[in-house]
């Protein structure tokens, strides 16, 4: 072992780079390692538990001679106690090894979390995998800040995406309060954020006018027949596009459509009047989906409905847009529906069950009608508004619909 140096910031300036790394100590443990990059660290070497340990002290100059003494002071005070000074950095260290990346964070929380508790929990995977593993996927969870969150968000929001940036945050501060629950984390980076982008409150509703107009325009639209058929389901029915686009036929039983549990957005079954009406929408039985995708595999996706609205938004050659009336999504025409029956003097609360909205309270316990006849009334009287509103009477409906189907 050499003879220990007496350390000056001059003799610590001065010590050359080597193609391989070597330690200068002084006394006491108290040493400088020089890397071949020509980093400087200070080390304490010492004796514990029958065992040579290192301990770092911090890098040069960052961490001056006076402060690194001082550290170095403070350790061997410990040491002298009986207790090992390096003992919470080791533990850190281990740590470290062991904390999860953000990739594997993302697959405990959908493994975890999210298909236990959300039907729609495929969509939370497309968009951890779309943007946030593909930015963050490698870095350790915890070194995740929030002015990495804010960038992210940002730079999602500049490509046009701003209502897909605040999708993204709501998932992306799900997952991280997932984590500070389980311990993983301390704090969640999305702490005192707010979302990016500014959204409207939705409350659209089709007037009458618009519903008769978009009736019509849906065949000029840029979409599906399956589409075009969802869309004016969910007019018909006031059920959720994601539980209308997922429709099977063997879910339908005489005049009713019971919409089981687990597809339910409340967990609650629930049986759906099929009128005359939306029996024409449906067309002839057959199997599996009844609103395929055009792959021919599965059912067509909710954010195609959207897509196919957004689409006939864009304009023709002529500078026309194949839908005219303002600008809609597909759950606002459930909320039409809902909004025009009220209209009509159907109570809120056989609306409620038609939307198979959860009730609160006390009453909602010991309730136990099934309200299918005030629910089959219902819906038997929206659908002689909806076909005065589109200037369609029942024969003239089924003639129609026959022939832009090509059976007549």
């Amino acid at each position: 072992m050499k003879k220990p140096i007496k350390f000056t910031d001059k003799k610590i300036k001065g010590l050359p780079v080597k193609k391989t790394r070597y330690d200068i100590r002084e006394r006491d443990g108290f040493a400088v390692r020089v890397a071949p990059s020509g980093r400087k660290t200070w080390i304490f070497f010492y004796d514990y538990d029958g065992r040579r340990r290192r301990m770092t002290l911090g890098t040069y100059p960052q961490i001056t001679l006076s402060k690194a003494k001082e550290k170095h002071g403070d350790a061997l005070k410990l040491l002298r106690k009986g207790i090992d000074p390096g003992a919470d950095e080791q533990k850190k260290r281990i740590e470290r090894i062991v904390a999860p990346t953000v990739k594997d964070l993302t697959s405990l929380y959908i493994e975890k979390w999210a298909k236990p508790n959300k039907r729609t929990w495929k969509e939370d995977e497309r968009i951890l995998e779309k943007d946030v593993v593909r930015a963050w996927g490698k870095r350790k969870a915890a070194d995740i800040k929030r002015p990495d969150v804010i960038h992210l968000l940002e730079s999602i929001a500049d490509r046009g995406a701003k209502i897909q940036s605040n999708r993204t945050f709501a998932v992306i501060r799900k997952m991280f309060n997932f984590a500070v629950g389980r311990g993983l984390l301390e704090f969640s980076p999305c702490t005192n954020i707010s979302p990016v982008a500014r959204e409207c409150q939705k409350d659209r509703c089709l007037s009458e006018t618009e519903i008769e107009t978009l009736w019509y325009e849906l065949d000029n639209g840029s979409m599906s027949e399956a589409t075009r058929r969802a869309l004016r389901l969910i007019l018909v029915t006031a059920q959720r596009p994601g539980e209308v686009v997922g429709m099977k036929w063997s879910e339908i039983d005489g005049d009713w459509w019971t919409i089981p549990s687990e597809k339910a957005k409340n967990r609650q079954a629930h049986r759906v009047y099929i009128t005359p009406f939306a029996r024409e929408v449906l067309g002839s039985s057959g199997s599996g989906y009844v609103f395929t995708s055009p792959s021919g595999v599965g059912h067509i996706h909710i954010n195609a409905l959207s897509r196919a609205v957004r689409r006939s938004y864009e304009l023709d050659k002529n500078g026309n847009k194949k839908i005219s009336i303002d600008h809609f999504t597909p759950h606002d025409l459930r909320r039409t529906a809902a909004s025009l029956m009220t209209g009509i003097g159907i109570s809120r609360l056989v609306v409620a069950k038609i939307l198979n909205h959860v009730e609160r309270g006390v009453t909602a316990i010991y309730d136990r009608h099934s309200y299918d006849r005030e629910k089959q009334q219902a819906l038997e009287r929206w659908e002689k508004k909806l076909r005065q509103i589109i200037g369609m009477e029942e024969k003239d409906a089924e003639k129609i619909i026959k022939i832009r189907r090509g059976h007549a």
